[in-house]
């Protein structure tokens, strides 16, 4: 949950950056990308409102990988344990209640491959205002056919410490191609890509290893496209985006200028995604000053 204050000192601190930097060479480079991305995808395109109260907090997005014209979201601190099902026009199809969970911060939402090439729903427990919590959480579960509980016993868990104490994150990415999980920090004037150790979820406890910085930082949200060749990181003002090329790493490919996609101002935009085909992307932002969260759609090209 965060004030308008902190949003102002956020905006604030966004545009100072950028006036601090204008004048680089990278800042030159990202420019002349961004005229590049605004020719891939069209404007966003209103598809729906969410009229329930219980999703104005809205903080995750992401669409099945089974299931046509469903996805899936999450609210943030203090919300529902539970993961709500839309179609792609912002309609309600049903609630995941997940037994035995509470909602501290939870910020992100991915699917991605489990053992045995099954499809998991991942959860991420990552939000830390105060940077005051000694572990974070990663849950995943079996994405069900239908909506009803998930049994405890049928959620794994992952507890994460970042080494050098905690740190806000509300970005969570899951490659779908190797199954390796990141993280991505929020609060530092450039933000940090976080790889989660791939046994994880086995010992059920690890350390988050720090791969490489962004020349940006407030990220709140981020996916994968569903064949692992487009990467998006988004935070309150635009959207960032990379092409993967094959037997390019995610790492790596983060590595490369991020061109600027189209984006709709939000009053608190937190969550993005791709469609099933990652020929579009979704937005939705939490409910602030009376604006009802409306899900957009981006269109290629």
């Amino acid at each position: 949950m965060k004030t308008y204050l902190s949003h102002v000192f956020i905006f604030l601190s966004l545009f100072c950056q950028s006036c601090v930097e204008g004048n680089t060479q990278v800042q030159d480079d990202n420019a002349q990308d961004a005229s590049k991305g605004d020719s891939i995808f069209l404007a966003g395109i209103p598809q729906g409102k969410l009229t329930n109260p219980l999703l104005e907090e809205v903080s995750g997005l992401v669409v099945s990988s089974q299931y046509p014209n469903r996805m899936y979201v999450q609210t943030d601190s203090g919300g529902e344990a539970a993961v709500y099902a839309l179609d792609t026009l912002g309609n309600e199809l049903g609630k995941i209640a997940l037994a035995g969970l509470s909602n501290r911060d939870w910020e992100d939402l991915a699917i991605g491959p489990g053992p045995n090439g099954t499809h998991y729903i991942y959860l991420a427990d990552i939000g830390d205002n105060d940077a005051k919590y000694p572990e974070v959480y990663l849950y995943r579960f079996l994405e069900p056919a239908g909506f009803q509980e998930i049994v405890s016993q049928d959620i794994q868990a992952a507890k994460l410490n970042y080494q050098g104490g905690p740190r806000d994150a509300e970005t969570f990415l899951v490659d779908p191609i190797s199954g390796e999980l990141f993280i991505i920090s929020k609060r530092e004037q450039k933000n940090a890509l976080y790889r989660v150790p791939a046994d994880a979820f086995e010992k059920g406890e690890a350390l988050l290893e720090k791969s490489q910085e962004f020349n940006f930082t407030s990220s709140v949200g981020g996916d994968i496209s569903k064949d692992g060749r487009q990467i998006l990181i988004k935070n309150y003002l635009e959207v960032f985006y990379w092409t993967r090329l094959p037997n390019q790493s995610i790492s790596e490919a983060l590595q490369s200028l991020p061109r600027r996609l189209p984006y709709q101002p939000e009053p608190q935009g937190e969550a993005i995604g791709f469609n099933l085909k990652g020929d579009a992307y979704f937005t939705i932002s939490e409910k602030r000053n009376g604006i009802v969260p409306t899900l957009y759609r981006y269109p290629k090209k």
